[in-house]
């Protein structure tokens, strides 16, 4: 013990490590600064695209589009982000992706008839450029964190983004409900989209000041063939392809359904932005308070169990909406949604680098599994787009007696959701436990949260084995 608090304070006092104590430090207050963004992405988008009159199918385009973009952008990243200096290309895109937030705000202000179809480019803009950062923020995170540090450091970060986001979602409902008692909805969104942007602008200031130990990526000529024959490899294994598929085949279901949440409880049930939120918050916060014990239960019985238990519960997810209309009996299906997903998220992310051959990059697969998921995400949000405009006409056709047509588009991905976990129940297996080195630890952090969707886990590193 001794011994560690005297390396600590030799670390501080060695001029040496200035540039990585600063470094660290401008991390967690971009951190701080990028919070307002993930809360906002994710959560209020839907509800925008609502106040802007966006119609059921439009609906599928917003969800859909921009995913669709963000999965390409990741693929092109390493090729497109070789050709210049690795800081400068994230802090340029970070700028852009604060220019597009501050035109969701300009678009608010001064919305018009076709403000739905400018919305959703400036959306696509928004992924796109959030998953070109990515990639390369995660390779700049592991140089310059050291690997024991690593665990303390991601959990301290992600705990103060959560605090923070959850404060600026809280706030925003607030704003927006405000707002919209004066009729004024415009000018909360607004106000909070040039909010965000600003926040945006500050990270992006203090990822300029941050040190890159790694400045330059090498050119390799022919990455992105290389990368399409990683993927093909990979895609051989069968125990991945099953798994890659259940994972985008359950959220292609989840995408039927997922916009429309936000349009029954805003345009039908006529909640307040207030209570839009807080319904959010009560699946949010569960995700988070959830976590660990997944992750122990996981620990104890396998990701698989945990995997097929939430695959359970998930399709139950949206049929539980069909009963009642109370707003506190919605407090309480919500946090119900964030116990399912937050087990969902953790064991399916577990599972994934449990199940790739030893020593194989992880990263390919993880991109290969991000991209396929997108796909279906895209196609699946269409189809609900669709189903939700033609199921008036399906309930006037069959003479069902359901209280919103949106309750087809629910049925619907409730019987298609169990489907896929009755699917791959059957042969989901148990990987082995491979042994590790010592050191050897993924590190996970939260890139995002939705109340319908769940916690956007994110990988970071692996830490190296200690020569020594």
């Amino acid at each position: 013990m001794a011994e560690a608090k005297q390396a600590d304070v030799s670390l501080k006092r060695d001029p040496r490590n200035a540039w990585l104590r600063l470094t660290l430090k401008r991390s967690q207050q971009e951190a701080l600064a990028s919070s307002a963004m993930t809360a906002t992405s994710d959560n209020f988008f839907n509800a925008f695209a609502i106040s802007l009159g966006a119609s059921l199918s439009q609906m599928g385009w917003v969800t859909g589009l921009p995913q669709l973009f963000g999965a390409i952008s990741q693929l092109l990243s390493v090729w497109l982000a070789s050709h210049f200096p690795r800081r400068h290309f994230i802090v340029a895109c970070a700028t852009l992706q604060a220019i597009g937030v501050l035109a969701m705000g300009l678009l608010a202000a001064l919305a018009g008839e076709h403000a739905v179809w400018l919305f959703i480019p400036l959306a696509m803009l928004y992924q796109s450029f959030l998953n070109l950062i990515q990639p390369h923020w995660r390779a700049w995170m592991g140089a310059i964190v050291p690997a024991r540090r690593r665990g303390a450091f991601f959990a301290a970060r992600t705990r103060l983004t959560q605090v923070a986001s959850l404060a600026v979602f809280l706030l925003g409902g607030t704003v927006l409900n405000l707002t919209d008692s004066f009729a004024m909805a415009w000018l909360g969104f607004s106000l909070l989209f040039t909010a965000v942007a600003l926040g945006r602008l500050v990270s992006a200031w203090l990822l300029w000041l941050m040190h890159d130990p790694e400045p330059t990526t090498p050119h390799v000529p022919g990455v992105f063939m290389q990368t399409l024959r990683q993927f093909r490899e990979a895609w051989k294994d069968k125990v991945f392809r099953q798994y890659s598929l259940f994972v985008a085949g359950m959220q292609a279901m989840v995408a039927i359904s997922a916009p429309f949440f936000a349009v029954y409880m805003l345009e039908e049930l006529h909640f307040s932005y207030l209570q839009f939120v807080l319904s959010s918050v009560a699946s949010i916060l569960t995700q988070f308070i959830t976590l660990n014990f997944w992750g122990r239960f996981s620990d104890l019985y396998g990701n698989r169990l945990v995997m097929i238990i939430t695959s359970c519960m998930i399709p139950t997810l949206p049929l539980v909406w069909l009963f009642s209309d109370n707003f506190y009996y919605i407090l309480l299906i919500q946090a119900y949604s964030g116990i399912s997903w937050s087990g969902f998220t953790l064991s399916t992310a577990n599972y994934l680098y449990d199940i790739r051959p030893f020593r194989s990059d992880f990263a390919c697969y993880a991109a290969l599994q991000a991209a396929l998921s997108a796909g279906l995400v895209f196609v699946g949000a269409l189809c609900g787009g669709v189903i939700a405009s033609e199921a008036a006409n399906f309930l006037s056709w069959s003479g069902w007696s359901l209280s919103s047509p949106i309750f087809v588009v629910f049925l619907v991905s409730t019987v298609l959701r169990a489907l896929v976990a009755l699917w791959f129940i059957p042969r989901s297996v148990e990987p082995k436990l491979r042994p590790r080195p010592q050191l050897l630890q993924l590190v996970f952090r939260i890139r995002g949260f939705n109340a319908i969707s769940g916690v956007a886990l994110d990988w970071l590193t692996v830490a190296k084995k200690r020569r020594d």
